[in-house]
């Protein structure tokens, strides 16, 4: 549950990051700030699922490389968010297609992560579940401490989410392949 736990913290990390720069740069109402961390929660959850259910049709293709796979998409997306810069849908205000396009870009690498469900020994629902419950919170938090603190803190955020997505795709070989 632990490691469910760090995945959902690191996926939410664009999530959260978008939503602080929404917070200081527009300053939403609680409505708004409701339907950005809505938006968001909900994208994280389901696209776990889409990941899921796409490595399972191939599961029986794959088990015997699937820790190669984790390691190699987790790591991918770690160090993407390490490396990216400002997110686009960041900077402009998020209603309507614009929260949807955002939710759906910010949960991509959710979809690429719910591939690697299967290899943390936790059931996909409750799993999907919590990366939009941590997700949903996450960025209520990051509108919330935007409008107080600015944007200060999205990047090492990003930072964060990326180097935990990374420390996941290291454990899981590792233990996959009997080191651990």
């Amino acid at each position: 549950m632990i490691e469910v736990l760090f995945l959902a913290l690191a996926l939410a990390m664009d999530a959260f990051a978008v939503a602080l720069t929404q917070g200081a740069r527009l300053r939403p109402g609680a409505i708004d700030s409701l339907k950005i961390a809505g938006a968001f929660g909900l994208a994280q959850g389901l696209m776990p699922l889409i990941g899921w259910a796409a490595g399972e049709a191939a599961f029986a293709y794959i088990s015997a490389i699937d820790h190669w796979i984790a390691f190699g998409l987790l790591g991918f997306i770690g160090a993407r968010m390490i490396t990216a810069g400002d997110h686009d849908e960041a900077s402009r205000p998020l209603t309507g297609m614009a929260l949807l396009t955002a939710a759906i870009a910010t949960s991509i690498d959710a979809l690429a992560a719910g591939i690697t469900l299967p290899t943390l020994d936790f059931p996909p629902l409750p799993a999907a579940g919590m990366i939009a419950v941590v997700t949903f919170l996450l960025s209520a938090v990051g509108v919330w401490l935007g409008r107080r603190a600015g944007d200060r803190f999205g990047r090492p955020a990003e930072i964060a989410g990326g180097v935990i997505l990374i420390a996941l795709g290291v454990k899981i070989l590792l233990e996959h392949t009997g080191i651990i």
